[in-house]
């Protein structure tokens, strides 16, 4: 279902709005200890104490807030990063990030016993940042420069070499194993909102950032030759897409640990509604990417009720059948 007019994509983008806020309000009032629209309200207009409006306040709200924000800044950097790389395959993850944040947490844990969350969302944001900009620097390398093919392949190798490093250290210390698992696989699950603050201004950044270049993105998209040929500086909007991929991944990584699927599932469904325009692609990618996780979350709650599903799994789940069939269809056009 393809929407070619101008006012049929305001309608979809508007439509999927309005799920994304009923998929909010559901995440507030569904889970383990289910409450109302009215509880909900009431919560916030005539706060009691109760136990059911301080788990609205104190954990269903920030909950469906960090779902939203994380879903939306992954699937903004999958579109990204699957237009620079030119990979239909391609996601934060190719930048090494998820494999950077995890070693820098892990490591945190293992050498020196941090164990407190807060803590564990700056590491990780570090660890994300210097692996996506030693993939640049590796993939920079050569007369040629910034290649797609160089940076996937450098992305893929830091990717691999974080891993290495991280189980190597989790074999050390199996102990901290336990501290950090839940973290390594996903989850927005008991992060406060003070978290989500903290790395806002980073993400809001990105997504002002990815909407302020999608008009380029889309002469990108024709090729590194057409681009240069109608007068697009290549150089500094690859550079431009790196800055801003590190601070949505970065950021939601920080907040959520490595969840996996949103940025290479969100970007393909979003183009077979929309088109190939950046310009509409990018916002409509950054809701549906928050429908995703708001709805592999609230699933997420009910599998194994009354212990929960950590949302990484959930997006695994969903989103292998999907990295199947793309990767199926990539092979069949060669």
């Amino acid at each position: 279902m393809l929407l070619k007019t101008t006012s049929l994509k305001w309608i979809g983008l508007l439509g999927a709005i309005l799920l994304m806020l009923l998929l909010m309000g559901a995440s507030v009032i569904f889970g383990y200890t289910d409450t109302s629209i009215r509880t909900a309200i009431e919560a916030y207009t005539n706060f009691n104490g109760s136990n059911e409006h301080i788990i609205i306040q104190s954990v269903r709200m920030p909950r469906a807030l960090i779902a939203a924000a994380v879903g939306a800044s992954l699937a903004i950097a999958g579109v990204l990063m699957q237009t620079l790389t030119k990979n239909p395959l391609a996601a934060p993850g190719t930048f090494g990030i998820n494999a950077g944040a995890g070693f820098a947490v892990v490591a945190a844990v293992t050498l020196f016993s941090v164990v407190n969350l807060k803590t564990f969302s700056i590491l990780s944001f570090l660890g994300a940042a210097v692996a996506a900009i030693t993939v640049y620097a590796i993939g920079s390398v050569g007369r040629e420069g910034l290649t797609p093919m160089k940076l996937t392949l450098a992305g893929a190798a830091m990717s691999a070499m974080f891993a290495s490093f991280t189980q190597g250290l989790l074999v050390i210390n199996e102990a901290a194993l336990e501290q950090v698992l839940f973290w390594l696989a996903g989850s927005v699950q008991g992060r406060k909102l003070d978290i989500l603050i903290s790395v806002l201004p980073s993400i809001g950044l990105g997504w002002v950032g990815a909407l302020l270049i999608s008009g380029k993105m889309n002469i990108l998209s024709m090729g590194e030759d057409v681009a240069k040929g109608l007068g697009l500086h290549t150089g500094l909007i690859k550079i431009s897409i790196g800055v801003i991929v590190i601070l949505l991944a970065g950021g939601s990584v920080a907040v959520a640990g490595p969840i996996g699927f949103v940025g290479i599932v969100v970007p393909h469904i979003t183009r077979s509604i929309m088109g190939i325009d950046h310009r509409w692609v990018i916002p409509m990618s950054g809701v549906f990417g928050a429908i995703l996780l708001l709805a592999a979350d609230i699933a997420a709650r009910y599998i194994l009720m009354p212990s929960e599903v950590p949302v990484g799994v959930m997006t695994a789940i969903i989103g292998t059948p999907f990295f199947v069939y793309i990767a199926r269809r990539g092979f069949n056009s060669r």
